[in-house]
This record gives structure tokens, sequence and C-alpha cells, in this order.
């Protein structure tokens, strides 16, 4: 047997003594079903659906319809099991304990055949005193009952009213009352995802012995005092001391790159205890701060702390520290009702570009450091600098905020309630307080989290009677909505975290809510806090369809994934956008007519003799319609973040729904299941560019505003080009005189009546001309190259079927295509299959003879890999 044992703090000169041994139990364990028939071997960290794939016994859970052929492993009662020896004599230590960090969900523990306790919640980390039942040789078990049917006997056990919804839509195919446990919430199905409730142990367990006293906790926030205009740290410690006798020392704390050292004296009674420490950093000394990606960089400082006890007692923490500042400034604007709704960071208004993040997996165990690294690159390669960590998955592992703190992506941290009412019994909220007082002292340290929010739209929900809740039952609600996350949750945030801003819930109106008694009559208002925004009726190419509100953290459109990501988990007769399959997969209603009323607005749908082609270019146009209905309703509100019109405006954040994928289906992602760029994350790169030229039209008026997420004004040009869709060669350009584009606004450029631009540009018609626009200084492109059609494509004269043809060459380890077109093409697509990588641009309209893209593999790759894989695809 491996032995994972940790001398988790070193000695520490002579005479000093061991602080603590921990010994991990990750590693084989026994799993059984509930009447025994089935026993297998199972891995910790890990669930029971990865436990029977790894050992033969069922295929991929994502493969065809698995989520509905297993679903009866979640409705089985499983137990996980494991005998050991301890590798030290256990006799020297005055306490031991069981630290569980993590457990999905419902368990009773047994220690040595004795019950020690039991958990209900996947979010909590749980210790039990184990110092009288431990032996040398030990057994454990974890006796799990199945989340479903627990979550149908709560719900059953509330017999004072119901507490909805009871279950998702029927086209989710999930389980039913998840609101009555506290466990990721779209585990068991969501509009995206597929239902796997899944069982086991999905974090680390270990045996902890001390003596004398332990650090159990530890966590720190940095402060910045304006009037002192210094930084401080406050650090707070939790110890239990186990000693019968007052345990004396000293602390000391230090950062030596800001030459910043402090002694302090503790005395330790016995029992639980916390010190609070505050550290003075000298206002002569200069600090870096932490600047979100595109801001700045992302300077952290490593600092020690040192207890030195009584009894030669050392334990030593270490730790990286960054400062920075955050504030949700909610304040009047002039010609405008209501409020804003904008972060500043280290006093600086910063525009919030990005997306939503949903769990990577169904299964965490398949959640590797290379996946979260993977995704997380690509959120800064896109140019955005901000996630919303949805508030119906989890939340994430600590190595998923230290890659944020590192790249300098903000988190927009939910609390993990959505979609749903939820019960405030006593029991229920004793395990959510005991949740989030765990997750906000875990967490808080992060410079990369800049707010907490409540939920995700449970105001919404509420308010808007998406429950059809009979009017005179509503203040029974309202009453348990304020209960749970005004008087728990909240109260546990400004009792834990000064550092952040809270808010109730995803949409809001922020203060407005608050005033309002913490629910507004219309939570999803233009005028305050944030809003979410879904239209798949109403044409995405139409700007005007869009709210102009203080900040939108959720809208979008879905597409299919590529054929290669969907290849691995279908067969044949699944490959059509009418098959069993392709309707099994799509949860959310409506979803695959909706795709193809929005493609067939603009462009022409794919019709072949062969039905497999027919579905890959149905696949390609989803995500063309994808990635044009998200640029359009991005680029809206990037360009109204300095003005305001109608009263409405100064828009301060766009995050689109969603990020990534859970499974290989229909979804509003614009990363595949793992991590393959769709269309949208090419265009992404694009329209959150820190520089960005964006054409639309108002009254038959051509206009393009510069929109700079820039601190310094830069002096520029701006070049626009028309093409007729039949020659490479441009009709006209004509380039500005100098510009100075403020940074971190939003300017008009350029304005011209398409008629006279029409006119102008050799009688050119909508539907025969396209127009290009840059910003460059010196001849050296600032901005991506954006476009704006003047028409439909389907309704284009003289487009024509491109000839595209590549040559690959390789420079390293990156590979160069050397693309030549015979033709003006739209939403060129380079699709190398299964080659893990990511090109330079795709999706782009190729207006030039030639045009040079970058592949940066994510794998050693050979040239000889693309011959068979490398596809050239443009709309025609």
């Amino acid at each position: 047997m491996r032995l994972h044992l940790l001398l988790l703090l070193a000695l520490c000169g002579t005479g000093t003594t061991a602080a603590a041994l921990s010994y991990s139990l990750r590693g084989n364990w026994s799993i059984c079903n509930g009447n025994g028939s089935l026993e297998l071997p199972g891995a910790v960290p890990g669930c029971v659906h990865s436990a029977l794939f790894q050992q033969g016994l069922i295929q991929d859970s994502y493969y065809r319809f698995n989520d509905l052929n297993y679903r009866w492993i979640s409705l089985d009662n499983w137990t996980y099991s494991k005998e050991f020896k301890i590798p030290f004599e256990i006799s020297k230590w005055q306490k031991v304990n069981l630290i569980l960090e993590g457990v999905d969900t419902i368990s009773k523990i047994l220690f040595n055949e004795v019950t020690i306790g039991e958990t209900d919640n996947m979010f909590n980390r749980y210790s039990f005193d184990i110092t009288n039942v431990v032996r040398d040789v030990n057994s454990i078990e974890l006796r799990f009952q199945s989340a479903v049917l627990y979550a149908a006997q709560q719900s059953k056990a509330h017999t004072r009213y119901p507490v909805p919804p009871d279950c998702p839509p029927l086209v989710q195919k999930g389980e039913c009352h998840v609101n009555f446990v506290r466990k990721e919430q779209c585990s068991f199905s969501w509009d995206w995802g597929p239902s796997f409730p899944t069982q086991g142990i999905w974090k680390d367990v270990r045996i902890e012995a001390y003596n004398i006293c332990h650090l159990t906790d530890f966590t720190f926030s940095p402060i910045y005092d304006k009037s002192a205009q210094a930084w401080n740290l406050e650090i707070e410690a939790t110890f239990d001391v186990v000693s019968s006798k007052p345990v004396g020392g000293q602390v000391i704390v230090a950062i030596p790159k800001l030459q910043t050292q402090q002694m302090y004296n503790l005395e330790l009674q016995p029992g639980k205890r916390i010190v609070e420490l505050f550290l003075n950093i000298s206002k002569n000394i200069t600090v870096e701060t932490w600047w979100p990606h595109g801001h700045g960089n992302q300077t952290g400082y490593n600092m020690t702390i040192l207890f030195e006890l009584d009894g030669g007692l050392n334990i030593e923490k270490s730790a990286k520290v960054y400062f920075r500042t955050v504030e949700l400034i909610e304040e009047p604007i002039k010609g405008s009702p209501g409020l804003s709704f904008y972060f500043k960071i280290n006093g600086f208004p910063v525009f919030l570009k990005g997306s939503n993040w949903i769990p990577a997996d169904s299964f965490q165990d398949r959640v590797t450091s290379e996946l979260l690294r993977l995704l997380l690159q690509s959120v800064v390669d896109a140019n955005m600098n901000t996630l919303r960590v949805w508030g119906g998955g989890i939340y994430e592992q600590d190595e998923f905020y230290e890659l944020c703190d590192e790249l300098g992506i903000m988190v927009w941290q939910d609390f993990m309630f959505a979609c749903a009412l939820y019960p405030t019994d006593q029991g229920f909220l004793d395990s959510v307080r005991a949740e989030v007082a765990y997750q906000i002292k875990r967490l808080k340290s992060h410079p990369s989290i800049i707010i907490w929010s409540g939920n995700n739209e449970n105001e919404e929900a509420l308010m808007m009677n998406w429950y059809h809740i009979s009017i005179t039952d509503r203040p029974i609600y309202i009453k348990d909505y304020v209960t749970l996350y005004v008087k728990n949750i909240r109260e546990l945030v400004l009792a834990g975290d000064k550092s952040r801003p809270f808010i109730t819930s995803s949409p809001t109106n922020g203060a407005e809510t608050v005033a309002e008694g913490w629910v507004s009559q219309n939570p999803n208002s233009n005028y305050f806090g944030d809003v979410h925004f879904y239209d798949y009726i109403s044409d995405c190419w139409n700007w005007k369809v869009f709210p102009r509100a203080r900040f939108a953290s959720e809208y979008g459109y879905q597409s299919w994934p590529s054929f290669s990501t969907l290849e691995k988990v279908s067969s044949t007769e699944d490959w059509s956008f009418s098959s069993k399959f392709s309707l099994h997969r799509q949860h959310h209603e409506g979803g695959n007519k909706q795709m193809l009323y929005q493609a067939g607005l603009h462009f022409k749908l794919p019709e072949s003799t062969d039905p497999l082609r027919t579905f890959k270019d149905t696949i390609y146009l989803t995500q063309v319609m994808q990635a044009q209905c998200v640029k359009t309703e991005t680029e809206f509100y990037r360009r109204s973040r300095s003005e305001i019109v109608d009263q409405q405006g100064h828009t301060m954040g766009a995050l689109y729904w969603q990020l990534n994928d859970i499974w290989q289906a229909p979804s509003w992602a614009s990363l595949e299941y793992g991590g393959k760029w769709k269309m949208l994350h090419y265009f992404a790169q694009n329209f959150f560019a820190p520089l960005l030229p964006v054409g639309f039209e108002n009254e038959n008026t051509f206009y393009i505003y510069g929109v700079s997420d820039l601190h310094s004004d830069y002096s520029m040009t701006l070049t626009v080009r028309v093409h007729t869709w039949s020659s490479l060669e441009p009709v006209c350009s004509c380039v500005t005189e100098h510009l100075v584009m403020k940074g971190g606004e939003a300017v008009r450029l350029y304005e011209e009546p398409v008629s006279e631009l029409l006119r102008r540009c050799g009688n050119c018609t909508r539907e025969s001309c396209v127009v290009s626009f840059y910003l460059s200084a010196d001849h050296e492109l600032l901005s991506p190259t954006n476009y704006h059609f003047l028409s439909s494509l389907k309704e284009a004269l003289g487009l024509c079927k491109a000839q595209i043809t590549a040559i690959i060459s390789q420079q390293g380890d990156i590979f160069v295509f050397d693309l030549e077109t015979s033709a003006v093409a739209p939403f060129v697509w380079l699709d190398v299959g299964s080659i893990p990588g990511r090109f330079s641009d795709n999706g782009f309209l190729m207006t030039e003879k030639t045009r040079t893209i970058l592949f940066y593999p994510w794998e050693p790759t050979s040239k000889s890999d693309f011959q068979s894989e490398c596809l050239h695809t443009s709309w025609n």
C-alpha cells in the first residue's frame, strides 16, 4: 500500500515539536451498491460513475443516450469503504480528526464500525473527532443515500407549502426537487447539460493528528486605508487548542519584498480560538497592485507567518498576497433616472468583458489541472477579463482561483443557488450557513474574486412569477427569500469579508433592490444593476432589440459543437439534424428550430444530396449564426459605455452566456467540451479587443464608434474600405485625419448616409458590397479589422463559391497556414478536426487574395497530422 504521509509542518530547529501529522486516504477504496450485488474498486477523489467506467462495467456516460441508460446509478445507494493502517504511533497524539474536504452528498460515516457523523452538503468541509475510536488498523465506511431519493423525501416532508419548481422541464430529462439538497444544482439536469446526480468522495480525505494546538484555518484580506494612503493586511488564524493550559508564544509575519516584518505576542486559551492580526505596510514602500488582464500586471508578494509557541511548537504558513481594491459604483447618472452599476479596480473604472463559467464536466475527477489551464488560458487569449462563476454549479477548486489570480481574470462569484425557490427550515439554513462561512474563508484571499452574488435569477423568478404562485401566497416566499439571502448569506458575507461588495441576486437592481425591501418589482430593469437578456425570435442583426442596460451579465445564442466533437459520442445513424440523437441532446425547448430560424433570416439553409454533408454544413451554419449574433449584441454593449440614449445606457459590462460546455451537445458555449474553440470564441478575441471600431446603422446612416479599454489616449486613423462581393480589390477606401481616441471611452468616429456611401463607391448596392474598417497608427494595425454587412448574405449579389487553398509550413512548435482565395469569402473556417489547438483567427471575412493564419497546437503535433484533417470552408 502506498503511504500518503505528509509532515505538515517541518521541524524547526533544535527542541521543536512536530505540529501535526497528516495521512491521506486518497487512492483505492472499495465501492458496493445498496443490495451488495455489485462490488468494485474505486478511486478517491472520484465518483461511482467514474469507478464503473474505469472497471469496464459501463460505457462512457456521455455516449449517445447513456444519460438515460445509466439513471439507475444515481437511484441506488452506494457505500465507499476502506481498511488502512496508520503509519505513525497514534497513542502519542492528543487529538485525531477525520477531515473530508468534499463529500457528494448525503452520507453516514462509520469509523471502526462506530457512527461518527453525517454529511448533507457537497460544498462544505467536514471534520470529525476520532480520537477515541482510532486504532493502528482501521476501517472507514461512507454509506451514501441517493441524492435524488433524499431530495424527494425532503420535498415530501415540507408539508406547510410547496417550494417550486418541483421538476425540470421534460425536455431536460432530469430529476426532481434539486432545490432540497445542497448539491451541484445542474447535476439534476439543465437546458445545456445532462442529469448525472453523482455519489462519491470528490475531494481529499485525510487523518490529522496533533498535540498542544493546531492551525485549522488561515485567511487574510488586504485593506487600503485611504486616509493614511497605506496598505494594511488583516490576517485571521483559527486554532484548536487541545492543551489543558493556555499556550503562549509569538508570531512573526514577514513580506520580504515589501521590507515588512512584524512580531506579535499571543496567548491561546484551550478550545477553538481565533487570532486576528493587523499588519501595517509603510506608506513609504511602493506596493504594486494586482490588475485584471489587459489593465496591468498581476503582481503578488510572498508572505510567511511563523507561530513560535510554548513547548517548542513551531507552526509556519506561507501564502501569496495580492493588493487591489474593488468598488461597485452605484450613483446617479446625468440625463438618466436610476443608478450606475460598474466596478472600479484600484480606482479605475473597468468595463467587464467575458463570459459565464459552468462546471467543466459532470464528473469532477475528470477536471484536470491541464484542462483548467487550457480553458482559462483561452479566456485571456480571447481578450476577456471576467468570468462569472454561475450559481447552479460548484464553488470551483482552489486551482481555478489560483489560475484566475495568475492570469488576471476577475471572478463574479455566485453562491450556489439557481433558478429555484428554496426551503428555509432550520436544518437547511444550518447547512447553508456552514457552507457559506467555509467558502468565504476559503476564497476571500483571492484578488480575482471581485463580488459575491447570492444566487442566479431567483429574485427574478420570484417577482416575475415564473412558478405561478398566487399573489396572496407571495409574501411567504418573499419572507423565505429574505431569510435565506439577506438574514443568513448576506450576514455571513458582511461578517467574514469586508474587501468586496455583495448583491443578493443576478439579475438584480442593486441598491434599488435594497431600497425596495430586497426584492424589486422589476429585477431586470435597464436603469439599475445587471440584466439577463435572451430573445430567439427577433432578428439578432438588429441591435435595437437589445437592452441598453447598465450591465449585461447574461445573454447569448445556441450553436452545435463541431462534428469532430460530436463524433466521439455518437454513431452513424445520429448524424442528422433531425435524428433521435439530435433531438435528445437538445435540452432547450425548441432550441434546434430556433437556431435554424435565426440562421434562416440571413443565410440560405444547407441543402445537399449527402445527409452527412448537410449535417456538417448545418453545424457550421449554427456556429456562424451564434458568432454573428453575439458579436452584434456585444459590440452594442461596448459602444454604449459612454452615452445615454433615451435615458438609458452607460453600459459597463458584457458577460455572454456561456464560456464552456459540460458535455458534447448544443449549447450557448463558445468553447466545446474539451476546450475546442467555436467560431464564437474566435469572434470574441476580436469583439473584446482593447481597441475596437464598431460599425452599425441607424435611420439609414452608417456609424463607426471607437471603443477603448486602454488607460491612455491614442492618436490614430480610421480606414474604411468597401468591397464588392465579386472583387478582391476594394472599390473605394478612405482614411480619416488623425483622431484622438480617449482611454476608457466609446466615441463616434465616423458617420455617413448609406446612400452616399454606396454612391461614392462606384454605385454599390446594399446587396453587392460589404464594408470593412480598422484603426491604425503609423501604418501599424491597432485594432482588429471589423466589418459591416449592408444586407443579408442570402441576398448578396456577386458572392460566389470561393476556392481557398492552404500551404502549411512549420516554424518551431507553430504551424503557418498561408491561405489564398479566388474570391471574397465570409466566415472562412479552418477545421483541423480532432487535432488539439487553436488558430490565431478563424471564421473571418477574407477580402484580400492572401492571408496568413497561425495554428498553436496544445499537444505535440506534426505536419503530417494535418493532411487528412484540414478543411477549408466558407459560406457560399
